[in-house]
């Protein structure tokens, strides 16, 4: 075949390629501009039903995204305490998307008041969202991380269009809500961040293959951790992307701060903004040495979950035990007392399991459980209580804050909030203790019980005076700071 007739065969197959791809590609563009113009009509309608209910209602609305929000944690008590600051500072209305159903409205605001002591001056309107089994770790066994947000996204859809507000914030962590609300609701949005959805810290522990966070057959293969950090890191590009879509961005301690600026990378719209934790509760409690009781009690306080970490709490207990029968003898009785809630049969097989474990090591006799305990029981044993332990990993503020508050020598875990803003020096004073095992936790428990009772006395007292930056006053005033933009905008 001549040259000739070589290239009138290849413009032959290339003209026969041509008509088999155009209709293919006509087909791609028409089905790019049908997606594109059905976006801008739901985008369209949605803001139109903003508009039509804010001319109906006169005034702009603020909505916050909680769907636990009467869980009585200390993510809720962010909420009530951020709804109180608005509601008194500006005439606007609120709405809260939750997922519990089987409460009205009236009986969430009282859970506030018994869980909180929150009572808001005026009424917040409830949208409930009926699919939050969508976000339900449970509903994921692999993938986790994944099927949630992306349950997040259909879990804000419905939100949405059940109620277009002017101001959306997501309390809860779910970032990928964020875009459903700015570029199809037109909201301005915001976001206060308790904790990361991915961290920095997780990849690095896949990366070390630490089974502290991984399976056995995970955390033992090669192939399998290698698959997880890409898992990871692709999952972490998305979280950025989807975080970074908030106009405002306000995280909870220095920790959450580093990590969030890394991941989402908006420095200019994001600030710390501590949470607050119920100080003012704990503050009655006397003050004064401690060196006659005849036994000492180790407090822990925190619900009955996997991070918490009991197990590592009882393990150091025991060797506590040990080291004091073998070194010292008895001396000072010595208990530990282990107070939370459960949420579900899990948590309860859990305290089982603690249970079978204090019978395993010798020390059921000197540890106690408390569940579902109400505030002033709790209240009595903080006051009963010489240390106050915290063992989980990256932890932020809550009881660890509570603790100090009551009077108590903290000793919590190097790690998180606790190591960057809570268990600090304040007044070039010491005001706790931190550890981060066993062994660390252990020496840290003999080391205070063994200190002279005034130099307790002392670093109790600044542990106190140190945790009045974290009070319900400090953190409305540093909301109401940070969102004022917001709300000077829908005033104009």
């Amino acid at each position: 075949m001549s040259g000739h007739d070589q290239l009138a065969h290849y413009l032959c197959e290339l003209t026969l390629l041509w008509k088999l791809l155009l209709p293919l590609l006509f087909l791609c563009v028409l089905l790019v501009a049908v997606l594109v113009l059905l976006v801008l009509a739901v985008r369209f309608w949605l803001q139109s039903n903003r508009s039509a209910r804010r001319a109906r209602d006169g005034r702009p609305t603020v909505a916050f995204f909680h769907p636990y929000c009467n869980a009585g944690g200390g993510g809720e008590r962010v909420l009530w305490c951020a709804i109180r600051a608005l509601q008194n500072y500006a005439n606007i209305n609120f709405v809260v998307y939750t997922g519990d159903l089987g409460v009205t409205g009236q009986q969430i605001l009282e859970g506030a008041r018994h869980h909180f002591n929150i009572v808001l001056p005026r009424p917040v309107q409830f949208v409930f969202l009926r699919h939050r089994l969508l976000v339900e770790p449970g509903l994921f066994p692999h993938f986790t991380l994944l099927g949630q947000s992306v349950g997040s996204i259909f879990l804000g859809w419905e939100a949405l269009t059940e109620f277009v507000p002017d101001i959306y914030i997501d309390s809860m962590g779910y970032a990928f809500t964020l875009p459903l609300f700015r570029y199809l609701g037109g909201c301005s949005v915001a976001s206060y961040v308790h904790y990361p959805t991915i961290s920095t810290d997780m990849l690095s522990v896949v990366r070390e293959r630490n089974p502290f966070n991984n399976p056995d057959y995970i955390s033992n293969s090669l192939f399998l951790s290698a698959f997880k950090v890409v898992y990871y890191c692709l999952f972490a590009l998305l979280y950025g992307m989807a975080g970074s879509c908030s106009d405002l961005i306000m995280v909870n301690s220095s920790w959450t701060l580093d990590h969030i600026l890394s991941l989402w990378r908006s420095p200019n719209r994001t600030c710390v903004v501590y949470p607050p934790c119920d100080v003012s509760a704990f503050m009655d409690i006397t003050l004064e040495e401690d060196g006659d009781r005849k036994c000492h009690s180790i407090i822990s306080i925190g619900q009955f979950r996997p991070e918490k970490d009991h197990r590592l709490q009882i393990r150091a207990f025991k060797k506590v035990l040990d080291r004091r029968r073998v070194g010292l003898g008895e001396r000072e009785a010595l208990k530990l007392v282990l107070i939370g809630g459960c949420r579900n049969q899990e948590d309860e097989d859990r305290v089982l399991m603690l249970r079978g474990l204090c019978q395993e090591l010798g020390v059921a006799d000197r540890v106690e459980f408390k569940l579902n305990v109400p505030f002033e029981e709790l209240k009595r044993e903080m006051g009963e209580a010489t240390i106050g332990l915290h063992t989980m990993w990256n932890e932020h503020f809550g009881i660890v804050v509570e603790c100090m508050a009551a009077g108590k020598v903290i000793l919590a875990h190097k790690s998180g909030g606790p190591k960057l803003d809570i268990v600090v020096p304040f007044e070039e004073g010491q005001t706790g203790f931190l550890a981060d095992d066993e062994d660390s936790y252990a020496e840290a428990i003999e080391r205070i019980l063994a200190m002279p009772p005034a130099n307790r006395l002392q670093i109790r007292r600044n542990a106190r005076q140190s945790v009045a930056r974290f009070s319900d006053q400090e953190f409305e005033a540093c909301f109401l700071a940070a969102v004022e933009p917001f709300i000077g905008m829908l005033e104009r």
